[in-house]
């Protein structure tokens, strides 16, 4: 139910557009908060964006604020993240997912983000 894309291979100081593909999040669609977690070799998930299905409300680690921008398009079904100023501690396998209430229900499978200095 949820298809990311877009990672790849950047210099220090890069950018990247990852996108995260939903279908079949259509009952209480308006409920659903999507959000991106990342886990690098070695370490645990780690959140790092959250948006509402308004879009309205949008939620930032401390650790990519200011660099990375959460966003959504519910008319393709789609939520990006736009990532900016991209440091070598950014690679990671990037993973979309889908929270209803407070847990985070679907995953996707994860695009892989790898940031040379």
């Amino acid at each position: 139910q949820l298809q990311a894309s877009g990672g790849g291979s950047v210099q220090a100081g890069g950018s990247l557009r990852l996108s995260c593909a939903t279908s079949g999040l259509t009952d209480r669609s308006q409920s659903w908060v999507m959000g991106w977690f990342r886990q690098a070799p070695g370490k645990e998930h780690e959140f790092v964006a959250s948006i509402t299905w308004s879009g309205r409300r949008t939620s930032l680690a401390d650790s990519v604020r200011g660099r990375l921008t959460i966003s959504r398009d519910n008319a393709k079904n789609t939520v990006y993240l736009q990532m900016s100023s991209l440091r070598p501690e950014d690679t990671a396998v990037y993973l979309c997912s889908a929270k209803y209430g407070s847990t985070w229900i679907y995953w996707g499978q994860g695009t892989q983000v790898t940031v040379s200095s």
